[in-house]
Formats: C-alpha cells, sequence, structure tokens
C-alpha cells in the first residue's frame, strides 16, 4: 500500500501512523512525505497530520489531466487542398467539409500554407473573377503560420491560437533529411478544446 492510498483511507493520518502501517521507521519515509507535500499529492497540519493534497482532488486532477492532454489527443483529420487549386476549389472544401480553415500543401505533401474563411471572404466580395485565383495567391504561407506538433500541449496550442488570433491551426510532424519538410497530420481548433475541458469535466478522458 503506498502512502497516497494510506491518507486517502485513512486521513487525517500522522507521519508515525503511515510509518507503522508500512512497517518501517519514521525517518526512512521523511523525505518522501516532503516530496509529496511539494508536488501537491497531500497536504500536512500541525499536529492533525496528513491529508490529500489538491492534485489529488477532483478538480486536481481534472485540472493535472488536461495539462497533461497533447495535441494528438483532441486533434481531428486534417482538411487539405493543393496549392494549385483554385479559390472555388477552397469554397467548396469549406462547406463540404464543415471547417473554418484549409491546410494547402504541395504535390508533395509537404504543407505550403493555410487558407481561411476570412481569407476567402477577402478575395470573393466585389470580385466577379475571384473564383478562378489559384489559392496559392490567397493563403497565408507557412512562415507566417501558427501550427502546432503531436506531442505539444493542449495549453499550448492555445495560447498559440491567441497570440495569433485564429481559431484553429494546422498539426504537423517534421520529415526529410534536415527535419525541413512540414507533413500534415490532423488540425486542432477551439471547437477540440471546449470539447476536451467537457470530456474532463464529465469524466469521459481518463489516464
Amino acid at each position: 500500500m503506498t502512502i497516497i492510498e494510506l491518507v486517502k483511507k485513512q486521513a487525517p493520518i500522522t507521519g508515525e501512523q503511515i510509518a507503522e502501517s508500512l512497517g518501517i521507521s519514521r525517518p526512512t519515509i521523511r523525505s518522501d512525505l516532503s516530496v509529496l507535500v511539494m508536488l501537491g499529492y497531500i497536504d500536512a497540519k500541525p499536529k492533525v497530520g496528513y491529508f490529500l493534497g489538491k492534485v489529488m482532488t477532483s478538480e486536481g486532477q481534472q485540472q493535472e489531466k488536461f495539462l497533461n492532454l497533447k495535441v494528438k489527443d483532441v486533434m481531428n483529420r486534417p482538411v487539405v487542398i493543393l496549392e494549385n487549386a483554385t479559390v472555388n476549389d477552397a469554397v467548396i472544401s469549406l462547406f463540404v467539409e464543415n471547417t473554418g480553415f484549409l491546410t494547402v500543401t504541395d504535390d508533395q505533401g509537404a504543407m505550403t500554407g493555410m487558407v481561411s474563411l476570412k481569407d476567402l471572404l477577402k478575395v470573393t466580395l466585389g470580385n466577379p473573377n475571384a473564383a478562378a485565383i489559384p489559392i496559392s495567391m490567397v493563403m497565408t504561407r507557412v512562415p507566417r503560420l501558427a501550427y502546432v506538433y503531436p506531442e505539444d500541449s493542449v495549453l499550448e496550442a492555445g495560447k498559440k491560437m491567441l497570440d495569433h488570433q485564429v481559431g484553429g491551426m494546422p498539426v504537423v510532424q517534421a520529415s526529410g533529411e534536415r527535419n525541413n519538410r512540414l507533413e500534415v497530420v490532423g488540425r486542432i481548433t477551439k471547437t477540440n478544446m471546449t470539447q476536451a475541458l467537457v470530456d474532463l469535466a464529465s469524466g469521459f478522458i481518463v489516464e
């Protein structure tokens, strides 16, 4: 039985009682108790004993799970369009896929940019010839593009969305001899993040 399990079942419990239950001396577990208190797994009150810390409460566990969530855990499949496609092709893809942005790639599958509904509105309003414009002339190119990797945390992705004021980003992984090629593997949106929070609160996401 671990220290945390003992505290959970018998709190408040003293250090001497924990040591006795484990069949070891009090000095042997002193450092373990200090580390667990420091990490927030247990807490202590003088003359009372040890009890569960914030990390082990339901609220703390949900917070910890959210902080540990990776982009790969919540991302959707990518919606991709080739850079030689037209604005008309992009508009159709947006509506068919019911998404707010498309990731643009070259014919080798490497990401070259991204185009959003806002980008398309800018070029189509008042322009009768917009449908035939190549998407490469409308998209935001990679150097100016916000994107994340599958192993990035959801929290990092959220901060990046806020910094760049976007509603979603491509999820990529580096490939090629010098890792200078970005392969699109998914997309993450504000909706994904909201769903993750709802799932956590509902207990659908477990470790």
